[in-house]
């Protein structure tokens, strides 16, 4: 990898680090509003985790590996794509945007999430097509190839991954507003069809069937293996999260010696 990919590795963490400063001023803002109900550390902690898993996978040696060899990019594709994500929607940012802001821009951002296009963006199919489908089309055409011939293909690549991943993240599991959130049966379903289509992307890449990648057999067949193994811990971590919300409905017990009207 040469200087210039060095600097422009450097340069691309300066966002992600913004956004943890951002994020950490609007964090002490909403403790100091109301020191009663303030912000959750582990909601602060887990969006720094997201924050350093995106700048691992920016910076040496993964971004080094991931221009080399195939098996990187799928690292720098499981740390971006599906590992920040999760960290950095637990950190539930947009709650904290509504507890800070104006009352005037809260209001607006609101209104955004609760729009027709809002919901869309958040419904589930929506975000399983952008993030787990897209890999259908990234993969099995030559929109691979064509991406990552150019530095700024990398990056957009990133963006996508990092975006996506973070909009299924959140729409899953994720502790933000989100109106058009099914319930938690439906987005374990979800989830499913997200394990399923991972896993047979991940096989048919290892077998070398449809797959247009150009890169040695042996990188391709261990980018499989780094999907579908890095994957699967990646989909149980967001289980587990999703788990975690649910509360399960108390049926209301009878009250004895009340009579039942017909």
């Amino acid at each position: 990898m040469d200087h210039g990919a060095h600097f422009a590795g450097s340069s691309g963490v300066l966002l992600p680090v913004l956004a943890l400063f951002v994020y950490l001023h609007l964090a002490r803002r909403a403790r100091r509003r109301n020191p009663v109900v303030g912000w959750s550390r582990w909601r602060t902690a887990g969006f720094a985790t997201g924050i350093v898993l995106t700048g691992a996978a920016l910076l040496p040696p993964v971004t080094s590996f991931a221009h080399a060899d195939f098996r990187g990019h799928m690292v720098q594709h499981m740390l971006i794509g599906m590992y920040a994500p999760l960290a950095l929607v637990l950190g539930a940012p947009v709650t904290l945007l509504l507890r800070t802001l104006p009352v005037g821009a809260a209001r607006w951002l609101s209104a955004v999430v609760h729009s027709g296009p809002g919901r869309l963006l958040t419904h589930p199919a929506t975000a399983l097509l952008l993030s787990t489908g897209s890999l259908v089309v990234l993969y099995f055409t030559p929109l691979y190839n064509a991406v990552t011939a150019q530095p700024a293909g990398h990056w957009l690549l990133h963006a996508h991954f990092l975006l996506s991943g973070c909009l299924f993240a959140h729409v899953i599991a994720g502790p933000d507003p989100a109106p058009a959130r099914p319930g938690v049966r439906a987005r374990l379903v979800y989830l499913g069809c997200a394990v399923a289509v991972h896993a047979v992307v991940a096989q048919l890449m290892y077998g070398g069937f449809w797959v247009d990648v150009h890169a040695p057999i042996p990188e391709v067949q261990g980018g499989a293996e780094i999907m579908y193994y890095g994957g699967d811990i990646a989909e149980l971590l967001l289980a587990a999260a999703l788990v975690s919300t649910w509360r399960p409905g108390r049926r209301p017990r009878p009250v004895a010696g009340r009579a039942v009207r017909a």
